[in-house]
């Protein structure tokens, strides 16, 4: 050990924590206390205000930010302005009506009708009193319904990134931010990952206010709070916070505001960063979050007591807390007969566990434990086998791998080539590797049979856990058999017992055991007996409808 420390001191390169040098007129080589402090209000001359501007943004070089220079005739002078816009970012048509027009052209308010409402003004006489020209802009010039004014360039310059223009003016230290956005965003359409039935045919898309829209439109509820916070130094990216007011628990929104408000990093670019950041265990690879891309799905649970967290620039939205059971269902559960839902989520409980156990367990039984097969079935694997020279692990951790190959092709090429490379995958590869004897016929048909009970399972984070504890088994089903998959699942069931969610249990409501009331369970009641909120929430409102909800059948003889 000396010796490998003695030439790592040698040879390793260790990075300089403190330099003598730093390169000038460079922003990025300040610390950032300098940078947090250096807060730059508005000067009084225009001139100086668009040096700045050109200095910050480096229009030298920067091709899509625009400064319109222009003079504002205001009582027979001419006062020189400017705006300050992104092009892509805003929509040109809604700066010249909104803008431009109002501000080159007579307003319907006149000079005369300012002055009656605020006194007596001149700009000749200086013994009258000046004139509030910043008023008068605001008040009189611009049409538009969202405008605010601002006084230092950290607060102006964040809003004309996100699409808003900026007017400056002459001797005005305040400048007025329009909101003038265009750019282009896909259209709300059908869900693409939760397809449904029965249910709304409506996803979120990548805008912030586009999804926040589709929440009020459910949920037509003054109570809706929907709480918006920048997280990222650099990339600043909005994130919105959304409950229930009167429903949802205080302790439970504090703690996911103080989790997304204390967040450390440079950037955010999408909820599946965000989850990564505020679930409870980041080192266990099951989802502690709900993402979603269904409004209708986000909003039930809004009016359950839970939280909603949208991420702007991505369609998924989080929601907090999660269970494990909410991870098998569905959208369209609470849409359909309830006889039929709990069918459906049996069926996908028995996916769960040949999705997870089936290759392990075919492995064990045929490597230990083949007086549990059946003689004739036993003769037929064994007759199967006998040409086959690889081991039973080797056979299927090649034809695992193959899947996960087959299944992440087709995800990543484009639509029309995806059905292509199942038909390869599926049938001539698989019939070729039976045909050359390197794997036997059964063991296509458990790696065929464990991929489609991958694909019944609802969530996609979920599955993907499920794909990687499933070589575990393998490993555990080869070393020990049915001793090491049992040893196996008791540590893990041990590691899923001790996660929560925000504080919730992982496995609540079933460990620790509460009163399966009306909505807790995993069973879903009919509507009409779903009357009490989820009680590992604690929420405000406990009761969700009345002990009797259809008053129609009391007039019913």
């Amino acid at each position: 050990m000396n010796i490998k420390n003695f030439f790592n001191h040698i040879f390793q390169y260790q990075a300089e924590e403190n330099y003598e040098f730093i390169l000038p007129n460079s922003a990025n080589n300040l610390p950032e206390e300098a940078i947090e402090t250096a807060k730059q209000k508005l000067f009084p001359s225009l001139l100086v205000n668009i040096e700045y501007l050109k200095t910050k943004y480096n229009l030298l070089i920067n091709s899509d930010v625009k400064i319109r220079k222009f003079l504002l005739p205001i009582q027979n002078k001419k006062i020189p302005a400017a705006l300050l816009y992104i092009d892509g970012m805003v929509d040109e048509t809604t700066i010249t009506n909104s803008v431009l027009q109002p501000l080159l052209l007579k307003n319907s308010i006149t000079m005369q009708e300012q002055q009656n409402l605020a006194g007596r003004i001149s700009v000749k006489n200086p013994k009258s009193p000046k004139i509030n020209l910043e008023s008068f802009i605001y008040n009189g010039l611009i049409p538009h319904n969202s405008i605010s004014k601002e006084s230092n360039f950290e607060d102006i310059i964040p809003k004309v990134n996100g699409g808003f223009c900026a007017l400056f003016v002459d001797t005005i230290e305040t400048a007025f931010c329009i909101e003038t956005k265009g750019f282009k965003g896909r259209s709300v359409s059908e869900p693409i990952t939760e397809n449904v039935v029965r249910g709304p045919q409506e996803a979120f898309v990548e805008s912030l206010r586009t999804n926040t829209s589709l929440l009020r439109k459910i949920i037509n509820n003054e109570k809706l709070i929907i709480e918006e916070v920048e997280v990222g130094k650099i990339s600043k990216t909005k994130v919105a916070i959304c409950y229930l007011d009167n429903i949802a628990n205080d302790d439970l929104v504090a703690e996911a505001k103080y989790r997304v408000n204390n967040l450390n990093v440079d950037y955010l670019l999408s909820s599946g960063q965000l989850d990564q950041l505020i679930k409870d265990n980041p080192s266990n690879s099951f989802p502690q979050c709900i993402a979603t891309e269904r409004p209708d799905r986000v909003s039930t649970y809004l009016l359950n007591g839970r939280i909603a967290i949208i991420v702007n620039g991505t369609p998924f939205v989080l929601v907090v807390p999660a269970i494990f059971i909410d991870f098998l269902s569905s959208g369209e559960d609470r849409n359909l007969n309830y006889h039929f839902s709990n069918f459906l989520k049996f069926i996908r409980s028995i996916a769960l566990f040949f999705a997870m156990f089936l290759p392990g367990l075919y492995v064990a039984i045929t490597n230990y434990h083949q007086e549990l097969i059946p003689s004739e079935l036993l003769f037929a694997i064994a007759n199967a086998r006998e040409a086959i020279p690889f081991p039973v692990i080797f056979e299927i951790i090649i034809m695992e791998i193959s899947f996960e190959l087959i299944r992440e092709a087709g995800i990543r090429v484009s639509s029309s080539f995806s059905t292509t490379i199942g038909i390869i995958g599926a049938l001539i590869l698989g019939e070729a590797a039976v045909s050359a004897s390197i794997v036997s016929p059964i063991l296509i048909i458990v790696v065929a049979f464990t991929g489609i009970c991958g694909f019944a399972i609802p969530d996609f984070s979920f599955t993907t856990s499920i794909r990687i504890y499933r070589f575990v088994y393998i490993i555990l089903g080869f070393l020990a058999g049915f001793l090491g998959i049992a040893f196996g699942f008791f540590i893990h069931f041990i590691i899923l017992t001790s996660l929560s969610s925000f504080g919730v249990p992982y496995f609540a409501p079933y460990i620790p055991f509460e009163n399966l009331n009306d909505n807790n369970g995993y069973i879903v009641k009919p509507v009409w007996k779903r009357e009490r909120r989820s009680e590992f929430l604690n929420t405000k409102r406990p009761k969700a409808a009345n002990k009797i909800s259809m008053d129609w059948r009391k007039h019913v003889k």
